[in-house]
């Protein structure tokens, strides 16, 4: 009876992993293409309007194990590269990105 629990959730893990690897979709990058990163840290500080992605960044080299080494230029023209996973990057196909908050003064009636 052990047994046969045993064989019957190995088979259960099998078909949920086919179901899930059928649904993923490879993304691949190149370099000089415009990506989004997902900041990772937002989970912590529930804000339901802030943007969890950040960027757009180029990707500057991929690597063969998935990782993508990505460039920025600041304001004072300086060129930051870092290392990130590719699993947390989508391919950015938008116009210029637009920085926007509004301050809204609530007063007592």
């Amino acid at each position: 009876m052990r047994l046969h629990a045993y064989e019957s959730s190995r088979t259960y893990k099998d078909k949920v992993k086919f179901y899930h690897d059928k649904k993923l979709m490879k993304k691949n990058f190149h370099p000089g293409d415009l990506v989004l990163l997902f900041n990772s840290w937002l989970k912590l500080f529930p804000a339901k309007l802030k943007s969890k992605w950040s960027g757009p960044f180029v990707v500057k080299r991929v690597f063969q194990s998935g990782a993508v080494e990505l460039e920025s230029s600041t304001e004072d023209d300086q060129q930051r590269s870092w290392i990130v996973n590719g699993q947390r990057l989508k391919h950015y196909v938008g116009g210029d990105v637009e920085q926007f908050a509004s301050v809204m003064m609530l007063v007592d009636p």
